[in-house]
């Protein structure tokens, strides 16, 4: 079921009412506030929110409304009910265009664009890759796009690119799927990220959860805290660039918005990335000429500068080690090429005019 998006809505009372959300309580539930018991299971809504929709008469537990301060208990069934009927969720074939960079009967490996969705939700229900995959995959009899059996094995960000797998059976997808559980498939990002290394490589290591004060960014915890998931990246330095640096990172973990939390995390954030600070100048020189540089290095690459640059993986039928690598996209080689010629000398007024 895709999370209903209470943001969005007017909260009005009266009227017929649509189950959006439900969720069954723990047998082992601690006595919880329903308002935070809501808070930690729908991922995109502030609690603020959803305290107003209890105030509505929308949260509802056991079949009767409540209000904010009622206390979850084991095994209530709580469920969500707004004034409009549920959005339908059902994917639909769109004709987008995929550059698939590779094809059997069992697979298909993509090399995602920026700026396009990977699943429907959230506001998002159209034009995403799903959809593409769809469109792609017509003809063929045996696949339902909203089969949760097939389909994507992994995901990454809306404005990352880079290399995905997605698969066209249920076999596949439950090899594939414990591949990417057992940690044994391989993958490398490319990432411009500000500051200079001291070191020539590293290991970040911190759990990763919704940042309590913005559900649309991830936070990292201590390894040792209850919070969040674990999780690891390692991070090699490929070139120096004086204020930002190209670093390749691998994943010991898949978590959401991993390698932009750990960055973000040891005072790395990605170059462009609004959401962790990425679009402040963070390094360098005071200038008029060097803050237009940047500025103009901004629009030429309008995103977390991060991509999906290597994938590999056994394949689930033959049996035999598949590696896929995907070249820099336009907006992030140029913006790379803009730094290397910034820190040589060569380009700097270039760039201030570009």
């Amino acid at each position: 079921m895709t999370e209903p998006d209470i943001d969005d809505i007017e909260l009005e009372e009266g009227g017929q009412l649509y189950e959006h959300f439900r969720v069954v309580a723990d047998k082992g539930q601690v006595p919880l506030r329903v308002d935070k018991f809501l808070f930690d299971h729908l991922q995109h809504s502030s609690r603020n929110r959803i305290q107003k929709a209890a105030d509505a008469g929308f949260v509802h537990v056991n079949d009767r409304p409540v209000k904010s301060n009622y206390k979850v208990r084991p095994m209530d069934v709580v469920t969500l009910m707004l004034d409009r009927p549920r959005y339908d969720d059902t994917i639909e074939a769109e004709d987008i265009p995929l550059n698939v960079v590779y094809e059997d009967n069992d697979l298909m490996v993509i090399n995602k664009e920026a700026g396009m969705v990977v699943h429907p939700g959230c506001g998002n229900y159209h034009g995403t890759l799903v959809n593409a995959v769809a469109w792609h995959l017509r003809n063929m009899t045996s696949y339902d796009p909203n089969d949760p059996e097939v389909g994507l094995v992994h995901r990454i960000d809306k404005d990352t690119s880079g290399l995905l797998v997605v698969a066209k059976t249920p076999d596949a997808k439950t090899r594939l799927g414990v591949q990417f559980f057992n940690k044994t498939t391989h993958r490398s990002y490319q990432a411009l990220v500000w500051g200079n290394f001291t070191e020539d490589e590293g290991r970040i290591e911190g759990n990763i959860g919704r940042d309590p004060k913005d559900r649309l960014r991830m936070s990292v915890f201590s390894p040792d805290s209850e919070i969040g998931k674990s999780a690891v990246t390692h991070y090699r330095v490929l070139e120096r660039f004086g204020y930002v640096t190209l670093v390749e990172c691998i994943l010991e973990t898949g978590r959401t918005h991993q390698i932009r939390a750990h960055m973000k995390h040891i005072g790395h954030p990605l170059f462009g990335d609004e959401r962790y600070g990425g679009t402040e100048i963070l390094r360098g020189e005071r200038s008029s000429s060097y803050r237009a540089f940047v500025q103009n290095g901004f629009r030429l690459c309008p995103r977390q500068a991060l991509h999906a640059k290597t994938l590999g993986f056994v394949h689930p039928t033959t049996g035999k080690q598949m590696d896929f690598t995907s070249e820099l996209p336009a907006d992030m080689s140029q913006l790379v090429e803009k730094w290397r010629g910034f820190i040589s000398g060569t380009t700097r007024d270039t760039f201030e005019e570009s």
